[in-house]
């Protein structure tokens, strides 16, 4: 492509990681930069459905991964009371329709293991960027190394460096159009031995639990009985507020009412809830994909899940300008095509709908869970309800030798 470097990657989180990944085997020369000077080791822990598992299949790591992730049953909507409101039962989904979870302080490693294999790719820790440039030849990207300032060249600059991203700010300032929510998550990673004793046969790997006031998920995310427990919060109250209020919190929806000596904690992670979406993922020779192109609410399944969709898409298109089947002007089509699988995550009218189903009162006539109850007993219907899984993806192959 005539840069000392065919692509540069900012940003080695799990989408920027794989990214390189998939390039890096398929002869496209890549370097990843990360401003860390390691991988992130917060046990933050992610669900990995169909499209995920797509992507890992084409990287080559899908085997590792299942290996090592814990294999979900299924997932439920359930009174604050623990009673089935409706449920979605994948044990007996296909295995590519079946969902697996991995830490991502485990996933991270992993896909970096499988990098390190890679000739052409090249990971560059503690760099930080500073600024970014493109004229119409290459693109640069100015850091502060431990070797001091430096400024790397490529063919094109991918943002995969997450919400606070650098390399969107670099384009567009502090303009992200959308929304931040009142209410914030609060997520925790916690070991709960008594949970079985307090819950019903039907408790699947997820459960999500109708409430107003806490609207919070139970999920198991690892073979030895990690859990990650996320519930809501008002919005305002400082890190110590939000730690002091934890206990009253588990024991107003988790099963069994638990003391604090019943369970441990691992990991306590407030944050905000964003509905953002950049106005463009290209600006000439430098495009964003994941959490620096877009942020989603946590209740719609598009945040990683959608974050690897992108990360699909971006590398179909660079292989096929790389082999020749097509030109860079496939990269519009990404950045629109893209765009438009997110732009209601900026929509008011999204948000209502999410909190319909944080209404006890809304719930049972709520369509979605209309939809859930019926898979239960309309097989053909719970296979197209699979298959709308994929809706977040994206064939960019099909533009080969037409652009």
């Amino acid at each position: 492509m005539g840069a000392s470097k065919e692509v540069i990657i900012v940003g080695a989180g799990p989408s920027g990681l794989l990214l390189a990944l998939l390039l890096a085997k398929h002869g496209i020369s890549v370097t990843l930069i990360e401003k860390s000077s390691e991988y992130d080791k917060q046990p933050r822990a992610s669900f990995y459905s169909y499209p995920a598992q797509y992507e890992f299949k084409r990287a080559g790591i899908m085997e590792d991964v299942d290996a090592k992730a814990f294999h979900a049953n299924g997932v439920s909507w359930r009174h604050i009371d623990g009673s089935l409101i409706a449920q979605l039962d994948t044990s007996d989904s296909p295995p590519d329709f079946q969902m697996v979870s991995l830490p991502l302080d485990e996933l991270l490693p992993l896909i970096g293991s499988h990098l390190d294999r890679q000739p052409s790719a090249e990971v560059l820790w503690s760099h930080k960027v500073l600024s970014l440039g493109q004229d119409e030849h290459q693109a640069w990207v100015e850091v502060e190394s431990p070797n001091g300032t430096q400024t790397l060249y490529a063919s094109y600059i991918f943002g995969c460096d997450g919400g606070g991203s650098k390399v969107r700010r670099e384009l567009f300032g502090q303009n992200f159009p959308g929304r931040t929510w009142d209410e914030q998550i609060v997520a925790t990673n916690v070991y709960l031995p008594n949970l079985k004793k307090h819950t019903p046969p039907d408790w699947t790997t997820s459960n999500f639990m109708i409430s107003r006031d806490h609207f919070p998920m139970i999920a198991q995310i690892s073979n030895d009985g990690l859990h990650r427990v996320t519930y809501g919060e008002e919005g305002g109250l400082t890190y110590d507020e939000l730690r002091a209020r934890q206990p009253d919190k588990y024991k107003a929806f988790v099963p069994g009412k638990p003391e604090p000596e019943d369970y441990k904690m691992i990991n306590f992670s407030p944050y905000k809830i964003h509905q953002r979406l950049a106005e463009r993922l290209r600006v000439g020779r430098v495009l964003l994909a994941a959490d620096a192109a877009h942020l989603c609410n946590p209740f719609g399944g598009m945040g990683l899940t959608g974050g690897f969709a992108d990360v699909g898409g971006l590398y179909d298109c660079l292989y096929g300008i790389s082999s020749g089947q097509c030109d860079d002007s496939i990269l519009d089509k990404y950045s629109d095509i893209r765009r438009e699988k997110y732009q209601d995550v900026i929509d008011p009218i999204s948000s209502g709908n999410l909190r319909r189903l944080w209404d006890p009162k809304a719930i049972e006539d709520d369509e979605f869970i209309k939809m859930v109850r019926r898979t239960n007993t309309d097989g053909e219907y719970a296979g197209q309800m699979r298959e709308g899984a994929k809706a977040v993806m994206h064939d960019f192959a099909q533009y080969y030798n037409k652009t």
